[in-house]
């Protein structure tokens, strides 16, 4: 969703961008996609998950409806997001950064008509991009998975670009155990927020939780911190773990973990954090 690649960028605009000759149609590509798997044998499916981590969480919670919808009604379908929990919060400044930049992702994709109505017939397009506002409304199993201080989040959203132009947070966004107690007071209340947030699920028996405390964003990619030995527990399990007790119905899982630092699992995983995330 965010990427300046054109391989990889979605949305479904007719005209190519004049300046830089870039076919924003992702969301044509995805249902190209589905139509071939479609027809290949997923039309008699009888167990289907869509999943994804970062943008590609937003995208799953954005699209679950519409997954379900594509597949037989017999068929079990799930939706499972990893670190695509986006929270609209302003920055450290005082700006609504994240807000600003969604919209104009919305805006450059044309992504208004590809967003759930139940959205955006009461608020501007941006704001559907925020999953405090659609989540509540999706029908299909949700599960959802984040840190409560997603690094990607602390990042982008709390310390935004520009925001620090001194570098008083340098240290600390790249790594949590450097926070000074006064950045850490901040962290705490966006990790507040961030719980605040999360209230936009709304009572179901379909939607359930895994938020744990870890510095990290998309733990269900690595083996570090999906099903490893050292890797982070909640209430004694894995991440792995809850979410096949959930795909197989046998226990349901909505647990937020204690503020840091009181969670050592996250200690083994806490530094496995790319160049390029910082």
């Amino acid at each position: 969703m965010m990427s300046n690649d054109p391989k990889f960028n979605p949305g479904d605009v007719e005209a190519v961008d004049p300046d830089t000759g870039l076919h924003y149609r992702g969301a044509r590509i995805f249902k190209a996609i589905m139509e071939a798997l479609l027809a290949q044998g997923m039309n008699t499916a009888r167990n289907a998950i869509l999943s994804g981590c970062s943008a590609g969480g937003l995208a799953t919670i954005l699209h679950c409806d519409n997954f379900r919808a594509l597949l037989p009604k017999s068929a079990k379908v799930k939706c499972f997001s990893d670190a695509g929990y986006f929270v609209d919060l302003k920055d450290i400044t005082g700006r609504a950064y994240i807000e600003q930049y969604f919209n104009n992702v919305v805006t450059l994709h044309g992504s208004a008509k590809n967003l759930p109505p139940s959205c955006t017939s009461k608020l501007k397009p941006g704001l559907c991009f925020f999953p405090q506002n659609v989540a509540r409304q999706i029908q299909t199993p949700l599960f959802i998975i984040n840190a409560a201080y997603d690094h990607w989040q602390v990042r982008n959203i709390l310390v935004a670009p520009g925001a620090d132009p001194e570098g008083t947070w340098k240290s600390c966004r790249a790594n949590i155990k450097d926070c000074t107690p006064s950045q850490l007071k901040v962290l705490q209340g966006f990790r507040d927020d961030f719980l605040k947030a999360m209230e936009g699920l709304g009572p179901s028996s379909t939607r359930e939780y895994y938020i744990n405390s870890c510095f990290s964003h998309c733990q269900t990619q690595q083996q570090a911190y999906w099903f490893g030995p050292n890797s982070p527990r909640l209430f004694n399990k894995t991440i792995a773990e809850a979410v096949q007790d959930w795909i197989l119905e046998r226990n349901q899982f909505r647990q937020i973990d204690c503020p840091y630092p009181c969670d050592k699992t996250c200690a083994e995983t806490t530094d496995i954090i790319s160049s390029e995330d910082i």
